[in-house]
């Protein structure tokens, strides 16, 4: 669950100090949470090797970490050997990527994202009503993927909001739009308004699609932007909500902004001239990476961090229910635990 607070950030630094300013929430979400540890307790429950269709999340370290354990990643299904154990990432998959699995006696755990599945069953509920979706998210991304394999007849993909002169629908009144869940809010909203515009039946998901923690790290950027000198966001480039970071921290005042997957990867330039950084993280990073970064900033006179919080977090999502149910066969825990941990020693990072 999700609640908003107060935004808080401590000012009592000397005028010309240097600080770091570390924005609350950051790192995993739930959904990732489950994925990474879903792999984990297959790993210890099954043994090595344990297949994975897709990066997991879209974490270099995460995956890397993953593999050293004995997780191996594949691109397609058909990599898998024949009734093997496959673990399908949190974005999610189309339908024809179960029948794949089905055919070749796959062991299956189905590790996608609870607020991914949810925008799943919205594309077949307004399909099955026959409705044209405009699905708002970026092509070849595997959630839109896999969201478009469950209705690839009725949803149309829309980019952003330059996008929208190019889309037709069958029938204006029975329209509606659907999004990724890690999307920037505003450029969504903005492609939604230019969608309604153009077709004002328009109809709204029957909740938000992009998801919670996308927004509230979103949000805790935009509060913190105004007061940076430089944000440095912590994620990998093919993570989606990571790069929007660095693009709302830019658009609400930071003054410069860069994506790292780890500490050694910031450019000292960066830091001439500035008084004031800002930290934070992709949905899919684990704390120790965020650790290594003001570790980084510690050793160049930033003193200690000084929260931003833009909201409280408390959601865990269970484990896949497959997973459940032979973990406690083999009398093990199924329980959750927030942010996989460290998933490494911050002293041996990279």
């Amino acid at each position: 669950m999700t609640t908003s607070a107060t935004p808080t950030a401590a000012t009592d630094a000397p005028q010309d100090a240097k600080r770091v300013l570390l924005a609350a929430p950051r790192g995993y979400c739930a959904g990732v949470d489950r994925a990474v540890v879903t792999v984990e307790k297959a790993l210890e429950l099954y043994g090595p090797p344990v297949y994975v269709r897709k990066e997991i999340v879209h974490n270099k370290h995460v995956v890397t970490t993953l593999e050293k354990r004995g997780a191996i990643f594949v691109e397609e299904t058909d990599e898998v050997p024949e009734g093997a154990t496959v673990v399908f990432s949190a974005h999610g998959v189309a339908p024809i990527v179960h029948e794949e699995a089905k055919a070749l006696s796959l062991k299956t755990i189905d590790a996608t994202c609870p607020l991914v599945t949810k925008v799943h069953r919205e594309a077949v509920r307004f399909a099955d009503d026959d409705f044209d979706i405009l699905l708002i998210g970026h092509e070849g991304h595997e959630e839109v993927v896999g969201t478009s394999g469950e209705a690839p007849e009725h949803i149309t993909l829309v980019e952003g909001p330059d996008d929208v002169a190019n889309v037709e629908v069958r029938d204006p009144d029975k329209v509606v739009w659907l999004s990724q869940t890690t999307l920037s809010v505003d450029e969504t909203m903005e492609t939604v308004r230019r969608l309604r515009d153009k077709f004002p039946r328009l109809q709204d998901p029957p909740s938000d699609d992009i998801c919670y923690a996308t927004q509230n790290r979103q949000l805790a950027v935009k509060q913190m932007a105004k007061d940076c000198d430089l944000m440095i966001v912590v994620g990998s480039r093919n993570s989606s909500n990571s790069v929007r970071l660095v693009e709302v921290a830019i658009e609400h005042g930071s003054r410069d902004g860069h994506l790292v997957d780890y500490a050694d990867e910031i450019d000292e330039a960066w830091l001439d001239g500035v008084r004031t950084v800002g930290v934070t993280s992709g949905a899919s990073v684990p704390e120790i990476l965020v650790r290594g970064v003001l570790d980084f900033l510690a050793e160049r006179g930033y003193g200690d961090p000084q929260p931003v919080t833009a909201a409280e977090e408390s959601l865990l999502f269970a484990l896949p229910k497959e997973l459940r149910r032979d973990l406690k066969a083999a009398g093990m825990s199924d329980q959750m635990k927030h942010d996989a941990g460290a998933l490494g020693d911050a002293s041996q990072l990279h």
